[in-house]
């Protein structure tokens, strides 16, 4: 099959981007203006994560399993739809027990709606650019920037007008990629054998995520998280996530690697020095997160979305662990 586009690649990956800025903006904007209404705030945040999260491998085999991916696009739209209606409706609530039930409807709505959008972007960016590294860091890092813009300037206006281009973006994609059977044909050699290969690796990889976000937000456990460093910790975060891809095209896969663990190890070490040292090492250690979502992809060649689920899944135990310790 021949290489897609320049042109195609280039706008898919932009749209779908700009589609995980937005869901991701719109979650974190619509749980900070409903979450101070909650006498569970602390549940609605661990409900949305939990489904957000770790079930990402079930819809992201779902999404490998349907014929139609477009659906789940579509699905994540009502969902997070109809959860900006649930907390526009929360004051007409006579009772406290409605209230708390229309808001956990809204949590699960807005949860499993991410989740959807998730593996969807995931997936169509994997299958669409033939697992290009570069559109794969693209795709995932816009969603860091989207946490921080949604948390900072949480306000009624911004929640609509997020709904609102979520809803003609989706109508873009869906125009511009319309479906059809798509596969890739990796440059790079698969190191799979078998299932029983793959059930060593994959969760091997897993363990990386794990580790990297561990380390991820330990870099910033011990920062007075203002409004314009929740800004800065977002955009190098995106940054670095752009940035993998590229040092991987340019300076080759191993040397790349070696360049972002070293790196990391360093700025982690030396993180008390300066603001300056932790940034730089959130950006590193950022870096190698198209790396292993282009891994996962190579061995689960077929299952992208389920490759995807699964390396999103792995992310809870590493930020868990740093908020318990």
């Amino acid at each position: 099959m021949s290489q897609p586009s320049q042109q195609v690649r280039v706008r898919l990956t932009g749209v779908s981007a700009l589609l995980h800025f937005l869901v991701d903006g719109l979650c974190i904007c619509c749980l900070y203006l409903t979450a101070a209404d909650s006498t569970n705030m602390v549940m609605m945040f661990m409900t949305y994560n939990v489904l957000a999260f770790l079930t990402q491998p079930l819809t992201g085999w779902g999404a490998d399993r349907l014929r139609q991916k477009h659906w789940m696009l579509l699905g994540a739209v009502v969902l997070l739809t109809l959860a900006v209606m649930m907390a526009s409706m929360r004051t007409m609530c006579e009772t406290s027990q409605a209230t708390q039930a229309l808001l956990l409807s809204m949590t699960v709505c807005l949860g499993m709606g991410n989740s959807l959008f998730h593996v969807w972007g995931g997936k169509q960016t994997a299958i669409r650019t033939k697992n290009d590294i570069r559109s794969l860091g693209v795709f995932v890092s816009t969603g860091a920037f989207g946490l921080a813009i949604g948390g900072v300037f949480a306000s009624w206006l911004l929640l609509y007008v997020f709904l609102l281009s979520i809803c003609v973006l989706a109508v873009m994609a869906l125009f511009f990629f319309p479906e059809r059977k798509h596969t890739y044909a990796d440059d790079s050699v698969p190191f799979m054998g078998d299932w029983k290969s793959v059930g060593l690796i994959i969760p091997l990889i897993m363990l990386i995520v794990a580790g990297r976000s561990f380390v991820g937000e330990a870099f910033t456990t011990d920062i007075t998280k203002g409004p314009a460093i929740l800004l800065m910790l977002g955009a190098t975060s995106m940054f670095g996530k752009m940035a993998g891809g590229w040092l991987v095209k340019g300076m080759g896969m191993w040397k790349a690697v070696v360049l972002m663990v070293v790196g990391t190890l360093l700025c982690f070490i030396g993180k008390d020095i300066h603001i300056a040292v932790i940034l730089t090492g959130l950006f590193l250690v950022n870096c190698t997160m198209p790396v292993t979502l282009y891994w996962a992809n190579v061995v689960l060649k077929g299952y992208e979305g389920l490759a995807f689920g699964l390396l999103a899944a792995a992310l809870m135990p590493g930020y868990l662990l740093v908020t318990l310790l």
